[in-house]
C-alpha cells in the first residue's frame, strides 16, 4: 500500500522534536485511476458502537454490491447476529479495522475529537490498532490491513504509528450520511454527486437513522449508472484535497 499522508501543524519545531498545537486532519482518498478500468467507485461502512443495521447489509446482498465494513471490536462483540451474517457473505465484504473501542488517533492528554477523548498516549493507540485487529482476526478469520480511526480525524504522530503497525488508513471522499444523522433525501443528493474513484463512507451501526434507505436509493441509482463497486483490498488509494 503506497500512500503519503501531509498532517497540517501549527508548529514551534527544534530538531527531532515538534511542540505543537497540532490541529488533526480528515483524510481524504480516492481510488488510483488504472488506464481501461470501468467507473469505479469503493463503498465504505464503519460499525463505531451500537446496533446492526440489517437492512442495510441485508440491501448489499440481494444487490450483490460489494462494500468495505470498518468494525469495532465493541461492535464485534455486541452484534453476532450481525458478524453471522457478514461472515456468510465474504465474497461481498472486507472487515477491515476500526479499533477496538472507538478511540480517536490522536495522542494527548485532554485531546479530544467531536468530544470523545483520544488516547494518552503511543502505547494506548497501538494497543487500540492491533486489539481491533486481532479481534477481527478472530472473529472474522482474515487479518484487516486498512485502518480507519473513530471520527477519521488524525494527528501526525497517530498516522506515523498505525502505519508502523503496517496498516494503511482508509480516507474517504464522500460523507454520504455524516454519522448516520442526515435524512434520506440528503443522503440521497450526496450521492448524486459521487465521481469516478471516489470512496464513500457511510455507517451499519444506526438502523433507526435514513441510512439504509438513503443509500439504498443512492447505490442503485449508481449502478444504474454504470459504476462497477470495489472493496479496499482489490485497489490502491492515493490522498486527495478535500473537494
Amino acid at each position: 500500500m503506497q500512500i503519503i499522508y501531509a498532517a497540517v501543524l501549527i508548529v514551534f519545531t527544534l530538531p527531532g522534536l515538534v511542540w505543537a498545537d497540532e490541529k488533526p486532519v480528515e483524510i481524504h482518498d480516492k481510488i488510483v485511476a488504472e488506464l481501461g478500468a470501468p467507473k469505479r467507485v469503493a463503498l465504505t461502512l464503519d460499525a463505531c458502537s451500537g446496533k446492526f443495521d440489517e437492512n442495510l447489509i441485508d440491501f448489499l446482498i440481494r444487490n450483490r454490491v460489494p462494500a468495505t465494513l470498518f468494525a469495532t471490536k465493541k461492535w464485534l462483540l455486541a452484534n453476532p447476529l450481525g458478524v453471522s451474517i457478514i461472515k456468510a457473505h465474504l465474497d461481498l465484504f472486507d472487515v477491515e479495522d476500526h479499533g477496538e473501542n472507538h478511540i480517536p488517533a490522536v495522542i494527548g492528554t485532554g485531546k479530544k475529537i467531536y468530544g470523545i477523548p483520544g488516547e494518552p498516549d503511543v502505547i494506548h493507540l497501538r494497543s487500540e490498532v492491533t486489539d481491533g485487529a486481532r479481534a477481527i482476526t478472530e472473529m472474522i478469520g482474515i487479518p484487516p490491513h486498512w485502518y480507519r480511526g473513530a471520527t477519521a480525524e488524525y494527528d501526525s504522530q497517530s498516522v506515523t504509528e498505525i502505519e508502523k503497525l503496517g496498516y494503511g488508513i482508509a480516507g474517504f471522499s464522500v460523507n454520504a450520511d455524516a454519522g448516520a444523522t442526515l435524512g434520506k433525501l440528503a443522503i440521497e443528493q450526496r450521492l448524486k454527486n459521487v465521481k469516478d474513484g471516489d470512496v464513500i463512507i457511510a455507517h451499519m451501526n444506526k438502523p433507526a437513522s435514513d441510512s439504509a434507505q438513503g443509500l439504498s436509493v443512492g447505490l442503485i441509482q449508481l449502478l444504474k449508472s454504470g459504476f462497477h463497486f470495489v472493496r479496499l483490498d482489490q485497489i490502491k488509494l492515493q490522498e486527495t484535497p478535500a473537494r
